[in-house]
């Protein structure tokens, strides 16, 4: 095991994953998708449907509420020439629910499609609404290869810039699909639960859940808690470089209600995320309390990449948010927003998690050594079984019910010995 997690090679965490192993569509049955179970080094398969009857008695699911957007936008030069406009977070206004309010203009950071071809000058597209010729335009403000910030301007007041994306954009699948979005895709790859706008990917592994299996939790006493982290094209970023830390986490917008951190402070023992954004906003609560316990009750609210790793003190988890719930009160809020650059590999120490429900990830990406950070060399157990049995991969795939080893806290131990 290297010294330090930043010291982790790549190379250790892959696998062969053949393109026919990737489910390209979904099951027409959500629940319908295989289930593998894994406790303290024995694995095991069901069917999704049949969750309930393995969690822990009084569990807390913690689910991403997030909601995809159609976030890519096409636009057509007087040249013929096609410039996709993928819009990845909001930057005037920035934040997420008055950006999508925004009548007449407003400015997002996108990646763009073509940039070759796109000297100067403004893109337009005219949509035909309500009898109405709507005109959308877009102009490049500033940027590099990677972002630009784009502002857009169109010519009704009683549109929003939601309503542009609802009529103009299309919904960003996974590229590892090979395939073009489809209408069924609109349904399909948003779970059930989806209600805040602002994701480019959907948390995946809350894809699995139907109206009849949230009925059947409810009935047994399992609690329910929605957090909202947006995810970023960042997920989709594979990591370059030998050594994970050389690779550069993207930074993604978390939001949770003063209720749902009081919920989870009365449930620090029993705490299930569904997929590995709901892990990444319950371990960022963890060190977001940390940093108003250190300082004092002053925090800037964003966790960065390798902080956990560096830290020498580490409160309760009940100190912890005792902290984030003292500074809401103080400060008469009803909301948590924060962002959060955290990376879990292997050396991790979980602090809130106790178990994991996700889909199967991508060979050499971060979400992997999540998985490798909670159930240890197992990951390679349980992949090989996945291989095995014939198990459905990525976004569209099967899913898991990971418990009970990682999960345990080491309390007031340095992450980095």
């Amino acid at each position: 095991m290297p010294t330090h997690p930043q010291q982790i090679r790549m190379d250790e965490y892959s696998y062969p994953l053949e393109d026919a192993r990737i489910a390209k569509f979904p099951l027409a049955e959500r629940d319908a998708s295989k289930l593998l179970l894994y406790k303290k080094g024995e694995i095991s398969e069901t069917v999704f449907r049949s969750l309930g009857d393995y969690l822990p008695q009084n569990a807390l699911l913690v689910r991403n509420n997030t909601r995809v957007i159609q976030a890519r936008m096409f636009f057509y030069k007087e040249s013929g020439a096609c410039i996709e406009l993928f819009c990845l977070e909001p930057h005037c206004p920035s934040d997420y629910a008055l950006a999508f309010q925004q009548t007449s203009t407003c400015e997002w950071v996108c990646m763009v499609g073509h940039l070759k071809k796109w000297k100067s000058g403004k893109l337009t597209h005219t949509l035909q609404l309500h009898s109405k010729e709507v005109i959308v335009s877009a102009e490049r403000l500033s940027g590099h290869d990677f972002a630009h910030i784009i502002r857009f301007e169109w010519n009704s007041q009683e549109l929003t810039f939601a309503d542009i994306l609802e009529q103009t954009g299309q919904l960003p699948i996974p590229p590892y699909l090979n395939r073009e979005t489809q209408e069924s895709d609109k349904e399909s790859y948003q779970t059930v639960y989806a209600k805040i706008d602002g994701s480019v990917a959907a948390p995946t592994a809350g894809l699995h859940f139907t109206g009849a299996v949230l009925a059947d939790l409810k009935r047994r006493g399992i609690s329910i808690a929605e957090v909202t982290l947006h995810v970023g094209a960042g997920t989709f970023q594979p990591v370059k470089s030998e050594q994970i830390g050389n690779h550069q986490m993207h930074e993604e917008v978390i939001s949770v209600q003063r209720s749902v951190i009081e919920l989870i402070r009365n449930h620090p023992e029993t705490i299930i995320a569904v997929g590995t954004t709901s892990v990444r906003t319950l371990e960022s609560l963890y060190f977001i309390g940390r940093q108003l316990i250190v300082n004092n009750g002053i925090s800037d609210f964003s966790v960065m990449q390798w902080e956990p790793y560096h830290a020498a003190y580490f409160p309760t988890v009940e100190e912890s948010l005792d902290a984030i719930l003292d500074y809401l009160q103080k400060h008469d809020l009803q909301q948590l927003n924060a962002s959060t650059q955290i990376i879990i590999a292997p050396g991790y120490s979980f602090q809130l998690v106790k178990g994991i429900i996700t889909n199967f990830h991508q060979p050499r990406s971060t979400l992997l050594l999540l998985i490798a950070a909670f159930v240890g060399n197992d990951w390679r157990k349980i992949y090989d079984y996945a291989l095995q049995h014939d198990f459905r991969f990525l976004s569209y795939g099967d899913s898991s019910l990971l418990l009970g080893v990682s999960g345990e806290r080491k309390e007031n131990e340095k992450l980095n010995e």
